[in-house]
């Protein structure tokens, strides 16, 4: 019977390594994580999503050091994981929505934003071990943002464009920020400013494919 018991437990400690060895690998050994640096690993094909930070807004400045121009109270992203690949390196995603909402102008002669388009979606977003983001368009596509703003003249359209953007990810409280980021405007009438600058953060940023547990890098 002593026999049996420690042959037992002989196959069963076999099998149980058996199962760490064909395991996935470890959440430390990838660049997204969830719930904590080290934490499970994002699965690629789930889905990020994020707010506007508490207390925050975004914005879209005429100037990188000016306040005139458009705060909006409300902003989102969405994307897919396409790639989370072991740290350190650089996991990618693919940006297919942004929304910005409850936005407001101080441009003279501006009554109101009717709204704000993020354009030729989707974008592919970096996200590296060391916190640097960077969003490119597709290959000969351009990040666009299309402005509508309400006049005394009617309504105005306003095309702003830039060639790629760069932010920062944070674990301090699994964020994604971006400031001054410069975009040309490529159509619009005067009351359209010729060069936007925009700053936001989102956080948290949350895995919903996985009941909005927060993502971090690694």
């Amino acid at each position: 019977m002593r026999t049996t018991r420690t042959l037992l437990a002989a196959v069963g400690a076999a099998a149980a390594f058996a199962a760490l060895a064909t395991s996935p690998a470890s959440a430390a050994d990838t660049v997204l994580t969830l719930d904590a640096q080290g934490g499970d690993a994002v699965a690629v094909g789930d889905v990020l999503q994020a707010s506007l930070a508490s207390g925050t807004s975004a914005t879209l400045y005429s100037s990188a050091t000016g306040t005139s121009g458009i705060t909006c109270a409300a902003s989102t992203f969405t994307a897919t994981v396409g790639d989370n690949p072991a740290a350190p390196g650089t996991a990618t995603e693919s940006l297919s929505a942004q929304t910005f909402g409850s936005c407001t102008s101080n441009v003279v002669g501006v009554l109101g934003v009717t709204s704000i388009t993020v354009d030729n979606l989707p974008y592919t977003t970096a996200v590296s071990s060391d916190g640097s983001v960077a969003v490119t368009p597709a290959s000969g596509s351009v990040i666009q943002t299309t402005v509508k703003l309400s006049t005394l003249l009617g309504t105005l359209t306003c095309v702003y464009q830039s060639s790629g953007l760069t932010g920062t990810a944070s674990n301090t409280d699994t964020s994604i920020a971006f400031t001054n980021q410069a975009f040309t405007k490529t159509s619009g009438s005067s009351l359209c400013f010729s060069a936007g600058y925009w700053t936001s953060k989102y956080a948290p940023v949350l895995d919903t494919t996985q009941g909005n547990r927060a993502v971090y890098v690694n």
